[in-house]
């Protein structure tokens, strides 16, 4: 599959690009950046060429990965799903309902294939764990953290972010932590009655949610923390005891990334939607958009 890279920044660097460039189902044609110099030094690192403008690479490539803000990232995925091209996504899909349902109505109407990367449903330990707990089922508790020390000291190449520092971790790790809640507990029936938000310090968000099965879990994000307090953490509680999400292992985004590569690859040539495609990423931030508005409220 030709896969053209959208975006330079850390993220591209370290974990798309390098995946991209590597993997063996896959052919990394370009890449186009907001900064041209930059897009040229990525590319010349990939061993790939540049390019100005990214309907041109939309032009040579099968299907596109993004590594931008999410409200630059949505329009441009609706361009390239018009254009036919298969997208492997970050989250959040977008910052508003309307983004990311624009992006699914267009992949729908192209019938292209799309994946969304939530870290923890495509890192080995965590996915297996994910996938037995839904099957289990039986919960009545759950409860998902996401602590980072973005903000809160460490010498993170994300602090730097504008969007981050915009929209804080609920938009930014808020959607990993409900990855791990709604395949095991089930959606939010109605986010008006279901959904309670509470700020803490700093950009820290307390969530408490009612889910479809009947379920309730919390969930809290931070990147406030002091970097001794930093934690991702998840734990579930029913008529199977106590289950604990498996601790991160060292280097799982690299592997995590190249497994989002497989999977896009797979619904492309099945036409099986994959959990966490567009449609999935919408939902996320149907939620993410009612907890800003309850946090407002």
């Amino acid at each position: 599959m030709r896969f053209g890279l959208l975006g330079t920044g850390p993220w591209a660097r370290m974990i798309h690009g390098p995946a991209l460039a590597a993997h063996p189902d896959a052919e990394l044609v370009g890449v186009w950046g907001r900064r041209p110099e930059a897009a040229a030094g990525l590319a010349a690192d990939l061993s790939t060429r540049p390019y100005d403008d990214p309907d041109a690479l939309f032009a040579d490539c099968d299907a596109v990965a993004v590594a931008l803000p999410p409200d630059i990232q949505a329009p441009l995925a609706v361009r390239a799903a018009r254009a036919g091209r298969h997208l492997l996504l970050d989250k959040p899909l977008a910052t508003t309902p309307s983004g990311a349902r624009e992006v699914v109505d267009a992949v729908a109407e192209a019938q292209v294939a799309s994946v969304v990367f939530f870290t923890l449903r495509f890192a080995a330990a965590s996915s297996a764990w994910i996938d037995r707990q839904a099957v289990a089922g039986g919960w009545h508790t759950g409860r998902a953290e996401w602590l980072s020390s973005i903000f809160g000291g460490s010498e993170s190449p994300y602090a730097a972010s504008p969007w981050r520092r915009e929209k804080g971790a609920l938009w930014d790790v808020g959607p990993h932590a409900l990855s791990v809640l709604l395949p095991v507990l089930g959606d939010i029936p109605d986010l008006a009655a279901d959904l309670r938000a509470l700020p803490g310090r700093g950009d820290t968000v307390h969530l408490l949610l009612r889910h479809t099965t009947g379920a309730t879990s919390t969930l809290t994000v931070s990147h406030t923390m002091p970097p001794a307090a930093s934690t991702v953490a998840a734990e579930l509680h029913g008529v199977e005891g106590i289950s604990t999400l498996p601790s991160r292992e060292e280097d799982e985004v690299p592997a995590a990334y190249r497994r989002a590569i497989d999977a896009l690859v797979t619904a492309a040539e099945t036409g099986e939607p994959h959990p966490c495609d567009a449609r999935f990423a919408a939902r996320v931030t149907d939620i993410l958009s009612a907890a800003e508005t309850a946090l407002n409220r």
